[in-house]
């Protein structure tokens, strides 16, 4: 009903807008590669009217009279350009667009850089604590969309081995499905497993805006931690880029992506594709790592993973409209994917590993995209977005044969090969279990600008998820009695932002509503009046609401220095997984499992960009505070087992969170670059009355990068850079404390990390070509994550970059 209501309003507004009767100009300022101009000015007749350009490059001009206009568009560092433009006499509702493309000012090159930072800086300094990723530099490398966000300051990207293995984001200490993923504002899980960040390539992401502890509200969401906001390219400059890498562990990716635009009636197609594999057999040792012989005596081994292979392929293609009268986009699209993982072993790194345990997925989702800039009146915006489809995933584990580490059939004590009872690899028994989705979501905005310091937002987001679980290894009878679980989510938003004191003040004021809703439906049977049994639905429901709101400040009270402060009661329901459970990520059902809170606080100082002669530098610090209760997590368990197979998401109970964070960069004549960031927290939970560290987190973390640029290197209009990267994590316990008692407590412990990279790239004349080349882990460090999996060793990877008319 919900979507049906979205697309008679949608329908609606369409037919109404088009009555009107007014002449508009609208276009784009892009510079000579095709990279959208953010803050240029653009004149209409001498300073009649004038505007600036948003993200996008965008400008508008509405209830512009017949005859002839003169547009002239500007930007630091470029020079000005002037068009004309006409709308007839003897006709009414006309548009016009019109883009400009303005050349660089080679005498004010300087400027150029200055300003090109000018959109980073307007976000960082709305009073959030906010990173903000430009990824102009990371398209050219060959390195993934996370490594990059590694690089900023609060992000711990926690992944459980190679490419494919489960990844989960820490921002401040809050982890896990308490930080959210948003591609353009839309939730990524909607997408299923295919997609994730690593499948976006850099050249296609515009920024990344990653939020902590206190949220925006027009990403109206359950996320209670921070959020990380992929925004991409939305440049409507018909384009097409293509990429290739190779590397170890057979790693092997590629993506493409373009955009074609039919300039006269602005029919624009976009498509973009990705292919992964990986047979992810890097070397591993450790405690878990031996072969069992006779005896049982276990002689450890440094071993190859051999059952932990990962591929996923996905496109994306979309039909629509940019830069209409009617729409600034309009798209139909329709997103397919499909993944194949090998699963090498339970939840730990356990002495006897899967051979043959897998899980397969695929996803088929349509979607409608609608944006408009000043629909009805200036100031007016308006964007909606639905999501359609399914989702399935299969795991398939049916073998009954027992492995060691070295690869070859398991021996029992008296050296005989043997087979596991249950005649599967995790207990349970064989099983082809599958998980069945139909998703729905809608995600609808609109903002209006009252003035030049004003402006108000309303934001909606709507989603359900129907699922049924099923296994083609049980009798037809076990299957009929198989029910269905159903998630529904409705989550409202407000905001009012406003400047003052000349714009020194910048103040965000939101609030949000949530609202959930779970239906359990299972076939049970019962009797009738006459004795004879049938099958009934036996339907039980759970729901819950509650409310959330903050503020986001920021005043400059000297020039560039700039007070930040934020706070928000921060809601975060608990998932699909969470409720229901999932056999491919080995998770158990918890339907009784609570929303957790936190109230959320932000204080710290950005200073610069200071500049004296070649040399640039800032500095950001930021004081974070988190109260949370009913903590989503793993038991804390004194006795919990290393070999268990399974997990349980519970509420743990209420904690805090609190440390500091900072963040340096220094550049010296726009050719060598330098960057330092730190955090350390505490994060601590009542359990059993008890207050004791959180364990399986790290606490201290350091992250340092270097860049060299020479141009002109071997021929003339080339680029030549040298990167460097190295990430430290303090040592940290997946087991809290076990009493007074320490003794042997290093064996629950993830040892103390520092990993790091290097990598060249090199741009070719016309800038249409980059060949880079990357090592990860160059001194082959023993690297672990959640729960002391370990990682990659040393790795090498060739990347080749083409683009066409870049964005």
């Amino acid at each position: 009903m919900n979507l049906k209501l979205l697309l008679f309003a949608f329908t609606s507004t369409l037919l109404v807008y088009s009555q009107g009767n007014r002449n508009r100009v609208s276009g784009q300022i892009f510079d000579s590669l095709g990279q959208p101009l953010f803050g240029a000015t653009v004149v209409l007749d001498k300073n009649t009217k004038a505007t600036v350009t948003d993200d996008d490059g965008f400008y508008v001009f509405n209830n512009l009279s017949q005859g002839t206009h003169v547009l002239k568009a500007s930007f630091m560092g470029f020079l000005s350009k002037s068009i004309e433009i006409r709308f007839e006499a003897n006709e009414v509702d006309q548009e016009v667009t019109q883009n400009f493309y303005l050349k660089e000012n080679v005498e004010a090159l300087q400027e150029v850089n200055i300003q090109s930072k000018t959109e980073k800086r307007r976000i960082e300094e709305k009073g959030f604590s906010v990173n903000v990723l430009e990824t102009k530099e990371a398209s050219q490398r060959n390195i993934q969309t996370n490594e990059l966000l590694k690089t900023s300051v609060g992000i711990n990207i926690r992944q459980n081995g190679g490419l494919g293995s489960d990844v989960q984001y820490s921002l401040n200490g809050l982890s896990g499905n308490a930080v959210r993923i948003f591609i353009d504002g839309i939730p990524i899980s909607l997408y299923g497993s295919s997609f994730n960040l690593n499948s976006i390539p850099p050249a296609m992401i515009k920024r990344i805006e990653v939020y902590k502890g206190v949220v925006p509200g027009y990403l109206a969401d359950d996320a209670l931690g921070g959020a990380i906001n992929v925004i991409l390219h939305k440049g409507t400059k018909t384009n097409f880029n293509a990429s290739v890498s190779y590397g170890s562990f057979n790693t092997f990716t590629t993506n493409i992506n373009g955009l074609y635009r039919f300039k006269e009636s602005g029919f624009t197609v976009k498509a973009s594709g990705f292919y992964n594999y990986s047979d992810n057999d890097y070397k591993v040792s450790g405690r878990s790592i031996v072969v069992n012989g006779l005896g049982g005596i276990q002689t450890p081994i440094t071993a190859r993973r051999f059952n932990d292979a990962y591929k996923s392929i996905g496109a994306v293609a979309q039909f629509g409209f940019t830069n209409v009268k009617w729409a600034d986009q309009f798209f139909i699209g329709i997103t397919g994917s499909d993944d194949y993982k090998e699963i090498q072993h339970g939840v730990f790194m356990t002495t006897i590993p899967y051979k043959g345990r897998f899980m397969e997925s695929d996803a088929l989702l349509t979607s409608l995209t609608y944006q408009k800039k000043n629909i009805f009146l200036d100031g007016l915006d308006f964007n909606v977005h639905g999501l359609y489809g399914k989702r399935n995933r299969v795991v398939n584990d049916t073998t009954a044969l027992a492995y060691s580490w070295n690869g070859e059939r398991a021996i029992d004590f008296r050296g005989n090969e043997f087979e596991y009872a249950w005649g599967s690899q995790q207990e349970g028994g064989p099983t082809l279990a599958k998980i069945e989705r139909n998703v729905a979501s809608v995600r609808t905005g609109l903002s209006y600008a009252i003035n030049e310091h004003n402006k108000i937002l309303v934001n909606h987001f709507y989603s359900q998820i129907d699922r049924e679980d099923s296994d083609a290894l049980q009798s037809v009878l076990e299957n009929t009695f198989v029910g269905t679980r159903d998630l529904q989510k409705n989550i409202f938003s407000a905001t009012y932002e406003v400047q003052a004191l000349e714009d020194k003040l910048k103040a965000n004021l939101f609030g949000k509503y949530y609202q959930q809703k779970t239906i359990n439906i299972d076939p049970t049977i019962v009797s009738d009046a006459n004795g004879n049994n049938q099958i009934v639905d036996e339907i039980t429901t759970s729901s819950t609401a509650n409310n959330g709101y903050g503020f986001a400040l920021s005043y400059t009270f000297l020039p560039n220095v700039t007070l930040i402060t934020s706070a928000e009661k921060a809601i975060r329901l608990p998932d699909e997984t969470e409720v229901f459970g999932n056999d491919g990520d080995n998770v158990v059902a918890n339907p009784g499992i609570n929303p957790e809170q936190s109230d959320n606080y932000n204080f710290g100082f950005r200073f610069g960009r200071f500049e004296i002669k070649k040399h640039d530098f800032s500095i950001a610090t930021n004081f974070f505070t988190r109260n949370i209760k009913d903590r989503i997590g793993l038991p804390i368990e004194n006795s919990l087992n290393i070999d268990d197979e399974t997990i349980l998401y519970v509420n743990q109970g209420s904690g805090t969170s609190k440390g500091i964070e900072a963040q340096v960069n220094y550049i010296y004549d726009a050719n060598f670059g330098f960057n330092f960031n730190v955090s350390r927290f505490e994060l601590k939970v009542v359990n059993k009355g008890i207050e004791i560290d959180v364990p399986n987190t790290p606490f201290f973390t350091m992250n340092a990068g270097m860049r060299y640029s020479i141009e002109n290197f071997i021929k003339k209009q080339t680029h030549l850079n040298l990167f460097y990267n190295a990430y430290f994590t303090e040592a940290f316990s997946f087991l809290p404390p076990q009493g007074e008692n320490t003794s042997g407590a290093e064996f629950f412990e993830v040892p103390q990390q520092l990993a790091q990279d290097i990598g060249v790239s090199y741009t070719f004349p016309k800038n249409n070509f980059v060949l880079s080349f990357d090592v990860k882990n160059i001194f082959n460090a023993s690297l672990y994550d959640n729960l002391s999996v370990q990682k990659p060793g040393r790795a090498y990877y060739l990347k080749l970059n083409y683009f066409i008319n870049k964005f």
